[in-house]
C-alpha cells in the first residue's frame, strides 16, 4: 500500500527536496496535506502535481487567492494557523516537520500526539521544548525520525537498543565560511559574505548560524533531546569537507560514522522510507575525489556561540531556549545591518544574563518564554545602538 505522506512547510528547502522524492516514486505515496505560509502559487503547484487531498496556506489573509488557485484540481483549500495544526492532526502515515522557527511547534506536536511517525527539520521546536516533544512521542508511541544530516546520520550508527554502549556522540561542522578568519577579519565581515556557506546551500539565517558556529550549539541540544547519552557524552568536531556527517563512539573504541554527499535529499529518503531505504537523484560519494578527509577542534574563543549553547545545554531548563529566540532576533538584525558579525553572540550572551525564567511545563509556557526572550533581545539591540 502507498504511504500517505503530510508536508508542513512543503515549499521550503527541505519541503521541495522532499517532493522531489515522493515526486520521481509517485506510485509509492499518497499525499494528504501540504502547507505553506504565504507561498500561494508554489503550494498550489505542488498540491496539484501531487493530487494533493488538502493544502493549507498560514497567512489567512491569502486563502482567496489560494482558493482560486485550486479551482477546479479537486484540492481543499484552508487557511490559518489553526488550519495547519487541522493538517497535521489529519491521519497519514508519515509527517515532514518543516516549518521554519517556533511557528513549527504546535504542528509539530499535534503530528506527535497522533501517533505516527514524523520526520523533524525543524530544530527550533526541539530546542525550545525537547523534553514536552519527546514526552508527547512516548505517551503517543509516535516515532521521530531526524532530518538534519547530523542528526539523521547519529541515529543511523546509534545502538538504540543499549545507549549504554556509547563513550561519545560527535557531531561534525563545516567550520563555515570564517573557519579560518581571525576575529578582527571576522569583524568587518558583512552579512552578503556570511551567508556564503562552503558546501551546503541554505538560506540566509541557517548560513549565518553556521558561520557563528551557532548552529552546531543548537544541534548540541537538539542531539540532546533525540539520543539519550546525556551533553557530557556530546562533542563537536570541525571537518571542513561536510563529508562525514557526524560519528558514534563506542566504549570498546569502535567508531562508526555515516558519509554521503551535502545534498538533503539522501537523510530525507532515509526518513521517507524508513525502516527501508529508498534510490535518490544524489551524486554517488567518491572518497578518491574527495581525496582527504581532515579534523580539528572547535575554537571557542573565536566562536563564543558554540560555547554558549554548551552552557545554556548544562544549566538546562529554559536556556537553550532562551539562546535559540535571542539567537534568532540578533541574526536578524545582522542581516539588517543593525549589527556586526562579532555582535551577534554579544547580545545572545547579553540576554542569557538578564533572562533566566523557570523551565516551561506547557507548550503555552514554552512559547511565552519565547516571546520574553525576543523582546529582552530588541531592548539589548536599542540598549547597544543608544
Amino acid at each position: 500500500m502507498a504511504r500517505t505522506i503530510t508536508i508542513l512547510g512543503a515549499t521550503g528547502s527541505i519541503g521541495r527536496s522532499t517532493l522531489d522524492l515522493i515526486e520521481r516514486e509517485s506510485d509509492r505515496f499518497d499525499v494528504v496535506a501540504l502547507t505553506a505560509q504565504r507561498d500561494v502559487d508554489g503550494l498550489a503547484a505542488a498540491a496539484r502535481r501531487t493530487r494533493a487531498q488538502r493544502a493549507v496556506i498560514g497567512d489567512a489573509g491569502l486563502y482567496g487567492a489560494l482558493k482560486e488557485a485550486l479551482a477546479d484540481s479537486g484540492v481543499e483549500a484552508a487557511a490559518g494557523e489553526g488550519a495547519i495544526i487541522e493538517a497535521a492532526e489529519l491521519p497519514a502515515d508519515w509527517t515532514m516537520g518543516a516549518i521554519v522557527g517556533t511557528a513549527g511547534l504546535s504542528p509539530v506536536m499535534a503530528a506527535l500526539r497522533r501517533g505516527q511517525t514524523v520526520a523533524l527539520a525543524n530544530k527550533e521546536s526541539l530546542v525550545l521544548a525537547g523534553g514536552l516533544m519527546m514526552q508527547a512521542a512516548r505517551e503517543a508511541g509516535a516515532t521521530l525520525l531526524p532530518v538534519d544530516s547530523e542528526h539523521n546520520a547519529v541515529f543511523q550508527c546509534f545502538p538504540h537498543d543499549d545507549p549504554a554502549r556509547v563513550r561519545r556522540v560527535i557531531l561534525t561542522a563545516s567550520g563555515g565560511p570564517f573557519r579560518s578568519c581571525t576575529r578582527e577579519e571576522m569583524a568587518r565581515m558583512t552579512p552578503a559574505q556570511a551567508v556564503k556557506h562552503p558546501n551546503w546551500s541554505m538560506g540566509a539565517k541557517i548560513s549565518v548560524d553556521s558561520a557563528t558556529l551557532m548552529n552546531k550549539g543548537l544541534e548540541l541540544i537538539e542531539a540532546y533531546h533525540l539520543f539519550p547519552v546525556g551533553h557530557e557524552r556530546l562533542s563537536v568536531l570541525v571537518h571542513p569537507q561536510s563529508v562525514v556527517h557526524s560519528l558514534v563512539e563506542y566504549y570498546d573504541g569502535s567508531v562508526l560514522a555515516q558519509l554521503g554527499p551535502a545534498d538533503m535529499r539522501t537523510p530525507i529518503a532515509y526518513t521517507l522510507a524508513w525502516p527501508e531505504r529508498m534510490a535518490t537523484p544524489c551524486t554517488p560519494l567518491d572518497l578518491a575525489q574527495v581525496g582527504r578527509l581532515d579534523f580539528e577542534e572547535p575554537d571557542l574563543v573565536r566562536f563564543p556561540a558554540l560555547a554558549l549553547a554548551f552552557q545554556a545545554l548544562r544549566e538546562g531548563g529554559a536556556r537553550p531556549g532562551v539562546l535559540n529566540a535571542s539567537n534568532e532576533v540578533a541574526v536578524a538584525a545582522f542581516l539588517a545591518g543593525r549589527i556586526g558579525f562579532l555582535d551577534i553572540a554579544f547580545i545572545v550572551e547579553t540576554v542569557l544574563a538578564r533572562y533566566a525564567p523557570t523551565a516551561p511545563a506547557t507548550i503555552d509556557e514554552a512559547l511565552l518564554i519565547d516571546a520574553e526572550a525576543r523582546r529582552v533581545t530588541e531592548d539589548a539591540l536599542e540598549r547597544k545602538a543608544a
